[in-house]
């Protein structure tokens, strides 16, 4: 039986046509029927309506990377707790990273993912693959039998590949098919034992640091690997000023490249390790404050296309150790986007550009047909209000781990309704 819904009374936001205008949208199965000023003379007698009350209604969220535990890391994260706390956050398409246990480098692995998602996802789950077997960074997989099961991306997650070779091979082979190879920029040499940034602040807490450059180097090498060979490349999650630049130029160039950012980036800097918070453990490291602002200017300008969730999520047992012993990361699905809404509320990047970090352009990088209101466009949506007052509250969040450096964070935004595929998977009690 066809399923009509009418979303009337909202305020519609766009980023692929620039729309921010009043009206409404008509969804009709898993398919956007409509969108527009509709429903001037009453919805019709055949559509199930829902009222959005004035509140924001969006294309659903699309989050480039994180982790979703299955297989083999279930005591941490599932794909039916994770895809909760992805529609919680707005989030309507996932890509899981591939570092799971097994590692995601075969065929069988990422058919597996996939029908595991259909099963227990309430979002949607496209799996990404490792550029090399095992993520050893040697000896690649078969990219192209791989991207034919359903990799929508490939990457070694949070190693960097430091055969330059091996990158240049891969590059060269994905430009073929035109796959994208998304790299974590770090020179482990200078990473070294290092475990948050280079700085007095290190010096002053006794932890080891790790340098700016061994960001900027990486990523300045990789850049030249992608020149040289043509292919798209995505730097996965940028952390400092000299990135921001790099890309920048690389851009003016007229190379394929893009770049993403994690919240914790442009939201909070070193300092935020204050007494030895391993929460604040992520990597790449959070910077000073003079690299924060310029990421919130790449934002702001366009250099940074993305802004992905980096949900690692980790047990107590992993965080509650020494700084120097704990594990890097922090859960981000449900707080991706409310941390992002910061931006617009303190006037640095406009509402409409913001969206379109989480919409369309991730969909453009990965060539789906989501992250938009227009007809024909898979019924994926998000109702928010970008204006209510709330509070970060780690307990309550859907996803196993509560490893986040927000907890308790005042904000600005709220999430009532996420919606894929027509069908409404989240929504405020």
């Amino acid at each position: 039986m066809t399923q009509k819904v009418a979303y009337t009374n909202a305020r519609l936001l766009d980023p692929a046509s620039g729309t921010d205008a009043q009206g409404g949208v008509l969804t009709i199965d898993e398919t956007i029927a409509d969108v527009g000023r509709l429903f001037v003379d009453g919805v019709p007698d055949d559509c199930r309506v829902v009222d959005c009350a004035g509140n924001c209604l969006a294309p659903g969220l699309i989050d480039m990377m994180a982790a979703l535990g299955e297989p083999g890391r279930e005591h941490k994260e599932t794909i039916a707790t994770g895809t909760r706390a992805a529609a919680a956050g707005g989030i309507t398409t996932v890509i899981a990273s591939p570092d799971t246990r097994p590692i995601m480098d075969e065929i069988a692995l990422v058919e597996f993912l996939a029908r595991q998602a259909q099963k227990s996802g309430v979002v949607r789950v496209l799996p990404a693959a490792t550029i090399t077997r095992g993520m050893a960074g040697q000896e690649m997989t078969e990219m192209g039998l791989l991207a034919e099961a359903g990799a929508a991306l490939f990457t070694d997650g949070y190693r960097s590949i430091t055969n330059a070779q091996v990158l240049r091979r891969a590059l060269s082979y994905a430009s073929t098919f035109d796959a994208l190879i998304a790299h974590h920029t770090e020179v482990p040499e200078l990473v070294g034992d290092g475990v948050m940034n280079d700085s007095e602040t290190a010096t002053r807490l006794g932890l080891g640091g790790i340098p700016a450059a061994a960001e900027t180097i990486m990523l300045e090498r990789d850049l030249r690997i992608a020149e040289l060979t043509g292919g798209r490349y995505h730097a996965a999650s940028i952390s400092t000023a000299a990135s921001v630049d790099a890309v920048r130029r690389a851009k003016d160039k007229g190379l394929r490249v893009t770049c993403g950012v994690a919240p914790y980036h442009f939201s909070l800097n070193e300092n935020e390790v204050g007494h030895y918070k391993t929460f604040a453990k992520v990597s790449p490291p959070l910077r000073s404050e003079t690299d924060r602002e310029a990421i919130v200017a790449g934002l702001a300008d366009g250099t940074i296309d993305v802004i992905a969730s980096h949900h690692r999520p980790e047990d107590p047992e992993a965080k509650r150790l020494p700084f120097a012993q704990a594990a890097y990361g922090a859960v981000g699905l449900e707080t991706s986007f409310l941390i992002g809404l910061e931006l617009h509320h303190k006037g640095q990047v406009p509402l409409l550009d913001l969206l379109a970090r989480y919409t369309v352009g991730p969909a453009d990088i990965l060539s789906l047909p989501q992250g938009r209101l227009a007809r024909g466009a898979p019924a994926d949506l998000v109702i928010f209000n970008p204006d209510t007052p709330a509070r970060i509250d780690a307990a309550a969040f859907q996803s196993k781990a509560k490893n986040t450096p927000f907890d308790q964070r005042p904000i600005q935004g709220e999430v009532l309704r996420t919606v894929v595929a027509g069908a409404a998977v989240f929504e405020v009690a």
